[in-house]
């Protein structure tokens, strides 16, 4: 269903402002905070929203099984796919800056514009989490009164960790593991962004995009998701962060330590996609891209009169 809205801007001066630049700055905000909405709501939902609701064995049973994982995969799909509808028509919903990163390095994307979408989307970000805290407050409270980690303890992991990322104990606090993780993951999000977007390929029809591509997000969740938290996105990782930093929740926030575990993690979402984003669309563009071109090529032909240099040979010999 559609129809014509008539606009809330009244005059010409304030619509020709958001039909450029600045529009497309707003709706890179939008898509980000919903974005935040419903993928830290998933989390808010599994740490403190179910077990404080009384919905599971006890107020501190939570990542009992792999359901437990599912909802949250799953609820970063919807908010990648939901954000991805409602910007994507007007700024191309980039909503990560290392998917804008990535476009200006290879895919033509203004450089002037680089900012500015960075800086809505950590805006955007910002926000949401802002809004996650407000709904899910009394929740996450109830979560660490029972863990007996108190929010500026910074230990209080699990309450934090509905905002931002952390890595597994396995990885015994080296920076390595979870660095690799993010260029990976984040590599194979470029990667297969620009592939549902490339018309020279087997791009979804119709609007299906955004659900394609909330589906990418769902899988890495699935494949990589528990090694670092998947956050593929430094806006989605730094703008929670820095809230959950001035909400209360100290070091554990920023720079992201707890002693024994890790320390100064804060970076690792923010460099890790940077790198893998253009190291994704690098591969896309060398295994498939340059050969879609190559066969469009071929199947243009020479340009009308002017035969290649092997053809005028050839004529010259079928002449003589």
């Amino acid at each position: 269903m559609s129809e014509e809205i008539p606009a809330l801007r009244r005059g010409p001066h304030g619509l020709k402002r958001v039909g450029g630049t600045w529009g497309e700055i707003l709706a890179e905000f939008l898509g980000t905070f919903i974005l935040i909405l419903f993928g830290d709501g998933a989390v808010a939902m599994a740490v403190a929203g179910l077990p404080g609701s009384g919905r599971t064995a006890t107020s501190t049973t939570f990542f009992v099984g792999a359901g437990d994982w599912l909802l949250i995969v799953f609820g970063w799909a919807f908010a990648v796919m939901f954000a991805v509808y409602v910007a994507g028509g007007i700024s191309g919903a980039h909503i990560n800056p290392a998917v804008t990163l990535a476009f200006a390095v290879r895919r033509q994307f203004p450089w002037n514009k680089v900012g500015p979408y960075i800086g809505a989307q950590v805006a955007g970000a910002f926000v949401g989490a802002a809004v996650i805290f407000a709904v899910y407050n009394s929740a996450l409270n109830a979560t660490d009164a029972a863990e007996h980690t108190p929010r500026g303890s910074g230990k209080a992991l699990v309450t934090f960790s509905a905002f931002a990322t952390f890595p597994a104990p396995y990885f015994h606090g080296s920076w390595v593991g979870p660095l690799v993780d993010q260029i990976v993951g984040t590599a194979l999000l470029l990667l297969l962004i620009v592939a549902v977007i490339d018309k020279r390929n087997l791009a979804p029809a119709g609007n299906m995009g955004p659900l394609v591509t909330g589906l990418v997000v769902g899988a890495i969740g699935l494949s990589f998701g528990a090694n670092a938290g998947y956050a593929i996105n430094p806006a989605r990782d730094f703008g929670p962060r820095f809230f959950a930093w001035i909400a209360g929740w100290g070091d554990v926030a920023l720079p992201g330590s707890i002693p024994g575990a890790f320390s100064w993690y804060f970076w690792i979402p923010i460099i890790g996609p940077i790198i893998g984003g253009v190291i994704g669309v690098f591969v896309y563009d060398y295994f498939i891209g340059d050969v879609l071109a190559a066969r469009r090529a071929q199947a243009e032909g020479p340009p009308a009169g002017r035969a290649g240099e092997g053809a005028a040979e050839g004529g010259l010999d079928e002449g003589s």
